[in-house]
């Protein structure tokens, strides 16, 4: 009986064909490399200690990939995927149980006479037993293992991309942070500066040597300069919590000292000619790829279903009477019932399956390419922004160092008569916005730095040696796919 078993279930085995139809990969719908590609590229070691080089940012991330929820709940879908995969792949080898049942019964029995009699039989039993094993003759099963599989895999790839994005959302909020607290310290200044011109326009209207406008002036710039200082402090304050939310938890107190925007090793450089194929390696990519293997295997299990289904159903064992003589070789019993459907008549429900498999195939198709399409235009504006805020920058350092020299100029000018106060506050008002201006352009270039570390699927490193051997491909996961 067990050799007959075996039998059935090699030559099943060997005897299975695959339906899923092979699959090919669209060529990739962008050119073949980035535009404004710089030419020096950095050496060091992969991930986002290479790209951030602060040491308050870098602890913060560690904080973040600790505690934060978001990255926790992609880690319990991957494990989810992982045992619904196991769970499909059990599928393809037969299930076998052990039963022990011992059974009494009273019987009642009437002759002819209307005498009842009274019965009492005993029964034990011992089996070994295969519950309905189909054997995958055209694919089904084995399908549906692969497309588990591809889900499990595309799991994966979303946490990696969930980790990436939420690096990238630490460093985002680090430097608006950053930011925030420039610009108070900024607005503190200002504050101060305009305070000191009403102190002086005061002393000049005590002296008689200005008017009453020129303090109401001095007094109304004094108020700006005060009100912008609270919508500094608040913008802090709502900086530090969107960074506390995304780290988790309470910031420590031991944390390093922020280094300021000005001086943010933060690497932005790449090499020129850098080819879009590395875009190919980025997790969201990595995780439409498995998401089309899996439609596709959907499709062989689809076009299965239109094929005889076979399942064996057997059992091995000892039944009797008497539990003392249970195991006797003459006890032994055995029951073997292979069962064979054949769909013939199903309202057109398998029809309409297959194609409804076929629709999201070409979905998944639809949706990989728009994916390439996407992360291919997010470097691009990285890119562009790097060939474009070091000019802008020194553009801007130009134009404070004038607003400066400017107000210095004024100042001097107001003091020795030769011009009046609406001129000196013109200037004063040029040097502050230029001020500002300069903050906003450090954030926005370090900004840039951050999308183009997110764009490349987790900073330069990673690419930089080459494929990751351990990635499966399509043929990995449907070996012989299309052949029979």
């Amino acid at each position: 009986m067990i050799r007959l078993l075996l039998s059935l279930f090699l030559c099943g085995s060997l005897a299975a064909c695959s339906l899923t139809p092979l699959l090919e990969l669209p060529p990739s719908p962008v050119p073949a490399s980035f535009p404004l590609a710089t030419e020096a590229a950095p050496a060091g070691p992969p991930g986002w200690r290479a790209m951030f080089g602060d040491p308050r940012l870098q602890r913060l991330i560690e904080l973040a990939l600790q505690h934060n929820r978001d990255l926790r709940l992609a880690a319990l879908n991957v494990e989810a995927a992982q045992a619904l995969a196991r769970v499909q792949r059990a599928g393809l080898l037969p299930g076998v149980g052990l039963t022990a049942t011992q059974t009494r019964e009273r019987a009642l029995a009437t002759d002819g006479g209307g005498h009842t009699t009274r019965s009492v039989s005993r029964q034990a039993e011992v089996n070994v037993a295969v519950s309905a094993f189909e054997l995958d003759l055209f694919g089904r099963v084995r399908a549906l293992s692969d497309a588990a599989l591809a889900r499990y895999l595309a799991s994966e790839h979303g946490r990696d991309a969930v980790h990436i994005a939420l690096v990238s959302a630490v460093a985002e909020a680090y430097f608006a942070q950053q930011l925030a607290v420039e610009q108070r310290q900024l607005a503190e200044r200002m504050l101060a500066d305009w305070q000191q011109s009403l102190a002086l326009a005061r002393l000049l209207k005590q002296a008689e040597q200005s008017s009453s406008l020129d303090v109401a002036q001095a007094e109304a710039q004094a108020a700006l300069a005060e009100a912008e200082l609270e919508a500094r402090r608040r913008a802090e304050a709502q900086a530090a919590n969107a960074l506390q939310l995304l780290v988790g938890g309470e910031l420590p107190g031991d944390l390093p000292a922020a280094l300021p925007l000005a001086g943010q090793p933060v690497i932005a450089r790449l090499p020129a000619g850098l080819p879009s194929e590395l875009l190919l390696t980025r997790p969201d990519l990595r995780q439409a790829e498995q998401m089309l293997v899996a439609a596709n295997a959907d499709i062989g299990a689809a076009r299965a279903a239109f094929f005889p289904q076979i399942s064996l159903t057997a059992s091995f064992g000892y039944a009797s009477t008497a539990l003392g003589g249970l195991f006797d070789p003459g006890h032994q019993v055995w029951r073997f019932a292979p069962q064979l459907s054949q769909p013939l008549f199903q309202g057109g429900r398998l029809r309409a399956e297959l194609r409804l498999a076929e629709v999201r195939k070409s979905e998944a198709v639809a949706q990989y390419e728009r994916a390439i399409q996407n992360a291919f235009r997010e470097v691009a504006d990285a890119l562009a922004g790097t060939a474009t805020f070091d000019r802008q920058i020194a553009a801007q350092q130009r134009a404070l160092d004038a607003a400066e020299r400017r107000l210095a100029l004024s100042r001097q000018r107001y003091q020795a008569g030769l011009d009046g106060r609406l001129e000196l506050l013109d200037a004063q008002r040029q040097f502050d916005a230029a001020r500002q201006a300069m903050l906003v352009l450090r954030h926005e270039e370090i900004a840039n730095r951050v999308a183009l570390y997110k764009s490349l699927g987790g900073g330069l490193g990673v690419h930089a040696g080459g494929s990751d051997a351990s990635v499966a491909t399509p043929a990995a996961l449907n070996p012989g796919a299309g052949a029979s």
